[in-house]
């Protein structure tokens, strides 16, 4: 199989941390990082519900912390909606009701997990499939539109917490991308709607956005005005889950390439690094990002599969562009060389017990920028690329 190198357009959408989707993912990796603050071999998978003036939290957690009681939780969750700027009538960080229904890892699952002499061995917390991607589309290694998508809201999420303005936390973008010969050329067209307070204009509302958008976009590549779609129904003041139930997990695409890859079907916030679904799927974009840095091939794909209860991964897939004339038998055996992928190896080498996932549960998992002071984004360094690249040789 090859990647299209013929003329299209292609679409990809992002979300603002106000969406009531991304407040249960940023609700769920708030409980990790809490639990993993006090006892970094916790076990979470904490599920978060968001609806008119109600959360509701449930899942499974094994920690030897003492430090964790239903008030820390709650005052966390609090916190974290206040963060975001959710302060209406229907959904108020200060009177929200908050259900708790956190319980006990199942016996079954962590005997598979954690094996006798855990420090030597650790199984996968669950089968699956993990992918991961990179490309040169931009300097993040991101696909353009994803990485477009991105930049818009955290523009407006940035513009609306430094100012006074008319916009609320709950918004949406769409950057549909032509690309010619496979590579990105222009943006084709741009939606944007955004929640925001009943006495604003839509003309206000529309040329503050356009103000955002020209910020994010490089003026070179950006639509003609009339390609830009500002809250296209004309209104957008009851948002956030007030309006819509969020339900963590339930941005996946939003979370990962915006479509321009696979995806394995597993969600990541409120897993640790046990959860495959999570660790391994940013493994797999360590790798991928690094075999692009290195210049063995424009794109890379990377599958890895894995069984409940087994270290080694079961498979490992890879997928290049034909331009490059990669042999990806060779590149297997140069990431067999050169990583341990059982979930204890990827823990170790992505320093995955530390409360670092609070800040990936918005504006995606991939593309940021590693910060090597608190840990963040440790799959997106670039440590490993020369190395890759003399091994490939």
């Amino acid at each position: 199989m090859a990647f299209n190198q013929n003329n299209f357009i292609f679409t990809s959408e992002s979300v603002s941390e106000g969406h009531p989707d991304k407040v249960c993912d940023q609700i769920s990796d708030v409980i990790l990082d809490l639990y993993l603050k006090y006892d970094k071999n916790s076990r979470v998978a904490c599920e978060t519900l968001a609806t008119t003036n109600t959360i509701v939290i449930s899942g499974e957690v094994k920690s030897i912390s003492d430090n964790i009681n239903k008030e820390t939780i709650e005052n966390k969750i609090r916190e974290k909606v206040k963060e975001i700027g959710y302060e209406q009538t229907g959904f108020d960080w200060q009177s929200v009701k908050i259900f708790n229904y956190l319980h006990e890892q199942s016996a079954d699952i962590s005997m598979g997990v954690d094996k006798e002499g855990e420090q030597e061995s650790l199984g996968a917390g669950d089968q699956g499939i993990m992918f991961g991607y990179a490309c040169s589309e931009t300097p993040s290694l991101m696909p353009a539109p994803i990485f477009y998508a991105h930049t818009i809201l955290e523009e407006l999420s940035s513009y609306r917490k430094n100012n006074e303005s008319f916009f609320l936390p709950d918004s949406k973008s769409q950057v549909s991308m032509y690309y010619e010969g496979g590579v990105p050329k222009k943006v084709e067209s741009i939606v944007v709607s955004t929640q925001h307070h009943e006495t604003a204009s839509n003309i206000e509302i529309r040329d503050k956005v356009i103000e955002i958008i020209e910020k994010a976009i490089p003026s070179n590549i950006l639509p003609h005005k009339n390609n830009i779609l500002i809250n296209p129904t004309g209104r957008f003041v009851i948002g956030g889950p007030d309006g819509d139930t969020g339900l963590t997990g339930r941005k996946i695409i939003v979370d990962t390439y915006g479509g321009s890859a696979p995806h394995g079907g597993g969600a990541f916030s409120g897993k640790d690094y046990t959860k495959v679904d999570r660790s391994a799927a940013y493994m797999a974009r360590f790798i991928a990002k690094n075999v692009v840095a290195a210049k063995i091939s424009k794109k890379c794909l990377i599958q890895l599969s894995y069984a409940i209860g087994v270290s080694d991964p079961i498979s490992i897939y890879v997928e290049t562009d034909l331009e490059s004339k990669v042999d990806n038998q060779k590149l297997i055996e140069v990431i067999k060389e050169n990583f341990d992928l059982s979930p204890l190896g990827i823990k170790k080498f992505l320093n995955l017990d530390h409360p670092i996932y609070q800040p990936t549960s918005a504006y995606g998992h991939f593309g940021r920028n590693f910060d090597e002071t608190k840990g963040y984004f440790s799959w997106e360094n670039l440590n490993m690329a020369e190395k890759l690249g003399d091994d490939y040789k």
